[in-house]
C-alpha cells in the first residue's frame, strides 16, 4: 500500500514542504563562521546505487542503476538551500549551469565542475568560484606575489590568464592559482579562483570548508538510510529522498535550537 502511494502521489508536495521547513530552520541558524560578508555555498553531486533488476530505467552502467542527488549546501548552519534528483547519467556540470546564484556569492566545488565557459560566466556575473587547479591546465603568469611575503602554509599565489586555445577562448578572465601547503601531510593542494581580494589563507579555508558538504551526504546516507526504496518509479524515489531531506531539516532544527 505504502509502495502505491509512493508511486501515486506528487512528490512535488514533499519539495514544497522541504523548502518551506528551509525558511523556518533558517531562521534560527547560527551566525557566520568566516569573516567576510558574502554568502558561502557549496556545490556536489552523491550517487544513489539501485538494483537495475528492479529499476531498469534507472540504468547508470552495464551492471547497476542509480539515481543522482545534487545538493547545494549553505554554509550558514551548513543547509541545504537547494537539491534536485537526476538519473545516474545526468552529469553534475548540467546542473551547475542552470543554477542562478546571487552576485558577491562563493561557491566551492571539486574539479568534476571544471567548465571554462561556466567560470566566464560566472566571472561576468560576479560569482566566486575556488575549485582544485588541474595539473595539465596550460596557463601563463601575470603576476606572482614574492614568496618571502606569503604566510607559512601559503606557497605561491599568482595571477594568472589560460594560454590552452580552447580554455582561453571559452574564459579570458584573469584568474588566481593559489597552492597551499596541507599542515598535517604536506601535501601540496593547487587552487583555482576568479576572486582577486581575499588573502590566500581565506581562499584555502574556503576549499577546506567545503568537506563539510561530503559529511552532509555521508550523514544522510548513514542516518536516513535511502539506500532501501518503497516504490520502483522516479516518483517513489524523489518522495523518499525529500522526506529524508526534511528529515535532516529537523534534526537541524533541533540542534540549532
Amino acid at each position: 500500500s505504502l509502495s502505491y502511494a509512493n508511486a501515486h502521489r506528487p512528490w512535488e508536495l514533499y519539495q514544497d514542504l522541504f523548502y518551506k521547513t528551509l525558511e523556518k530552520v533558517r531562521m534560527v541558524a547560527p551566525t557566520k563562521k568566516f569573516s567576510f560578508q558574502n554568502k558561502l555555498l557549496s556545490l556536489d553531486a552523491s550517487i544513489i546505487e539501485l538494483s537495475l533488476a528492479i529499476f531498469p530505467w534507472a540504468d547508470f552502467n552495464r551492471t547497476k542503476g542509480a539515481v543522482k542527488l545534487h545538493l547545494l549546501l549553505d554554509h550558514d548552519g551548513y543547509l541545504p538551500q537547494y537539491a534536485l534528483i537526476t538519473e545516474g547519467k545526468v552529469h553534475e556540470i548540467n546542473v551547475a549551469r542552470k543554477l542562478n546564484l546571487p552576485a558577491h556569492s562563493i561557491i566551492a566545488i571539486d574539479r568534476g565542475y571544471i567548465d571554462y565557459e561556466l567560470f566566464s560566466n560566472w566571472t561576468d556575473q560576479k560569482v566566486w568560484f575556488v575549485t582544485k587547479f588541474k595539473s595539465n591546465t596550460r596557463y601563463n603568469v601575470r603576476y606572482k606575489t614574492p614568496i618571502d611575503t606569503l604566510p607559512e602554509n601559503i606557497l605561491a599565489d599568482e595571477l594568472i590568464q589560460f594560454s590552452g586555445k580552447t580554455s582561453r577562448q571559452k574564459c579570458n578572465h584573469t584568474l588566481r592559482r593559489v597552492v597551499v601547503r596541507h599542515p598535517e601531510t604536506d601535501e601540496e593542494i593547487e587552487l583555482l579562483t576568479n576572486n582577486l581580494k581575499f588573502e590566500p589563507q581565506t581562499i584555502a579555508a574556503i576549499y577546506k570548508d567545503r568537506w563539510q558538504i561530503e559529511m552532509f551526504f555521508k550523514a544522510l546516507k548513514q542516518n536516513m538510510k535511502i539506500k532501501t526504496f518503497i516504490g520502483t518509479n522516479m516518483n517513489a524515489i524523489q518522495i523518499q529522498i525529500c522526506t529524508a531531506l526534511i528529515a535532516m531539516l529537523l534534526v537541524k532544527y533541533l540542534q540549532f535550537l
